[in-house]
């Protein structure tokens, strides 16, 4: 199972871009509503979540997944469920993956030490002890770290190749008639 952590002022491209990828990759996704059943996005579209914070088992994630957005970012940062549910993933390597200012919760955390890691400019400063990196999109062991809303795609396909293969995440890609 995944787990894709929505809070009000999420970034939908970051959010909802990850998700398709994954359910085209027939990867189990959940959408997690962490300030509500319904959650404004930093645009204002209103996305109804899966399934509330109390029903995350966190013991059957693959993977769980940070989107960005302002105040998205530090909605979810201060939720100690969130942070409970990051730590029970580093400390079992499960993975880990943020986009645009999200990667900063993991820097903030000190879990990108030493890893090479990218986040949305303006946050490289957040992203405590990584190696910064010039690409787009980021995996380095358990975590994959992305820019922003306009690699979202490239994100999730990111994410399809680390919990199935390269050749599935290809596959996805071909069926959304992507470049490359």
């Amino acid at each position: 199972m995944v787990y894709l952590f929505l809070a009000d002022g999420f970034e939908i491209i970051e959010a909802l871009a990850p998700v398709d990828m994954l359910k085209r990759a027939k990867i189990e996704v959940k959408t997690v509503g962490v300030t509500g059943e319904y959650v404004a996005s930093s645009c204002g579209v209103v996305v109804k979540s899966d399934i509330s914070l109390s029903n995350v088992e966190i013991e059957n994630a693959n993977a769980i997944i940070l989107p960005g957005g302002m105040p998205g970012t530090v909605n979810l940062e201060n939720n100690q469920t969130v942070q409970s549910c990051i730590d029970y993933c580093a400390d079992r390597n499960i993975l880990i993956c943020a986009i645009c200012a999200a990667p900063s919760i993991l820097g903030h955390k000190s879990l990108l030490n030493g890893k090479e890691a990218t986040a949305y400019p303006g946050f490289e400063n957040e992203l405590n002890g990584a190696k910064l990196s010039e690409k787009l999109v980021v995996r380095d062991g358990n975590f994959i770290t992305a820019r922003g809303a306009g690699v979202a795609t490239e994100f999730g396909l990111k994410i399809v190749s680390a919990l199935k293969d390269e050749e599935t995440a290809l596959s996805v890609k071909r069926t959304i008639q992507s470049h490359d």
